[in-house]
């Protein structure tokens, strides 16, 4: 599944409309890297770069510039190199790029050094995400010297650099009706492959027999690859909130956390949900689950256009310090523990992030230094969760080590929020169910 390809000359102008007269936008390609010797990561596109172009090349460069006469859409990229292409695949190359991309002028990667200054010479402002790539700062710093050393000769440098960022991530905040159909899908995938995982889970396995489950689900249904790491946790390793390694054998009694999501187009998916291996909750992960799905529950309630982003966070907080209080894990008042923040070394991160093209997606989540409000498209996730640490001698033995967390994805409407990953069931009998197939 793919966005049509409209949404990119609309999300160009839109950003070219937003920049002041007589300026250049330039945002480089995301770097290839080196994995160890000669293997290299695989390759995933600059964010901010595929949003406006839909280009996924290495070494291109794209330039925007509002007004210009001849075209205010310009790519670099690599040129066509028949032998070259045997060894690492097609390239689009300059000549057919204006037909396939829809720029206006392309030029040779290569012959950037001679042409881009000329293109930079006599604009105002430089537009940029500076600091990303301190090569390419370091480049584009050169360019602007080399303009600046021809000042006597009549070349009028730009006067000052922008920051890019601010303004294109506000445009990415909003989804486009076409991004969340993309997200739909991408949720759809990743939650028939926490489903998979539920119904494959039985003590003796190892947490990477999951892991691959999981990616095996993302790829057969056309997902490239995962999101980010996949996060599969039992037992203690539940309680590592970025637990990657996936290493250990799932034992008898423990609970299996997971938390996955596919990308899809360059879209994020963002799941997790907590199962037992042997198929049934003990009392005790049953009282702490049911206390984090309310939590969620609550907070989802908050997430609705006109509210702030705060509001879920501080629904979810309230049950969870008052359940925490009821179990016992908590002593005092709730008033108390708020004010004390002592509830935090059960629940140390907020309940939840944007979510699109990045996983931790970008935007401002504080405006003018307050909580920002939330709009119509916007995307986040809720995911209240409860860790109780295995070396926690505060709290009775019985409820160490239990690591819980309950994420969903959900954008954002004016009537209260469409929840993406409602297909992963998350109510206690829903997932011992699930669980207790793959045990019959």
């Amino acid at each position: 599944m793919k966005l049509d390809a409209t949404e990119y000359p609309r999300r160009r102008g839109q950003l070219m409309s937003q920049l002041c007269e007589n300026s250049i936008a330039i945002i480089p390609a995301a770097a290839s890297h080196v994995r160890n010797r000669d293997v290299e990561y695989l390759y995933r596109q600059d964010s901010d770069f595929y949003y406006l172009t839909g280009f996924d090349e290495e070494e291109g460069v794209l330039v925007l510039i509002p007004g210009r006469e001849h075209g205010e859409y310009v790519l670099f990229c690599q040129e066509k190199d028949k032998q070259m292409e045997t060894w690492t695949g097609r390239r689009v190359g300059p000549d057919a790029a204006p037909e396939v991309l829809g720029c206006d002028d392309a030029f040779p990667v290569s012959d950037i050094d001679d042409i881009l200054p000329g293109l930079i010479e006599g604009r105002d402002r430089i537009y940029a995400n500076l600091g990303v790539s301190p090569e390419f700062d370091q480049r584009l710093m050169g360019w602007v010297n080399h303009i600046k050393s021809q000042v006597r000769n009549g070349s009028r440098p730009p006067r000052e650099f922008c920051g890019l960022d601010h303004i294109l991530h506000e445009m990415r905040l909003i989804k486009s009706d076409a991004e969340v159909d993309v997200m739909q899908r991408a949720a759809e995938i990743s939650a028939e492959a926490h489903c998979r995982a539920m119904q494959m889970v039985k003590p003796g396995m190892y947490e990477y027999q999951l892991d691959a489950e999981i990616t095996r689900t993302f790829m057969a249904a056309g997902s490239r690859w995962p999101a980010y790491p996949s996060i599969v946790g039992a037992g203690e390793n539940a309680c590592i909130l970025h637990y990657t390694r996936n290493d250990m054998e799932i034992r008898d009694g423990d609970l299996v956390l997971i938390d996955a999501g596919c990308e899809l187009d360059y879209y994020a998916s963002d799941i997790t949900r907590t199962f037992p291996a042997n198929g049934k909750f003990s009392p005790e992960q049953k009282a702490l689950y049911e206390l984090v799905l309310q939590a969620q529950y609550a907070a989802i309630d908050e997430v609705k256009a006109g509210k702030h982003w705060n509001d879920p966070h501080d629904a979810a907080v309230n049950v969870l310090v008052s359940g925490l209080i009821d179990l016992g894990l908590l002593e005092g008042t709730l008033e108390a523990n708020l004010e004390s923040g002592d509830y935090r070394r059960f629940y140390m991160h907020k309940t939840g992030h944007w979510l699109g093209m990045d996983v931790h997606d970008v935007g401002e989540y504080r405006v003018d230094g307050q909580p920002r409000m939330l709009l119509n498209g916007m995307v986040l996730t809720v995911e209240p969760g409860l860790y109780v640490a295995p070396d926690d001698d505060s709290v009775d033995a019985r409820w160490r080590g239990i690591g819980i967390r309950i994420e969903d994805d959900v954008v954002v409407r004016e009537d209260g929020c469409e929840i993406l990953t409602r297909a992963v069931p998350k109510t206690v009998e829903e997932v011992e169910a699930l669980c207790q197939q793959g045990l019959d």
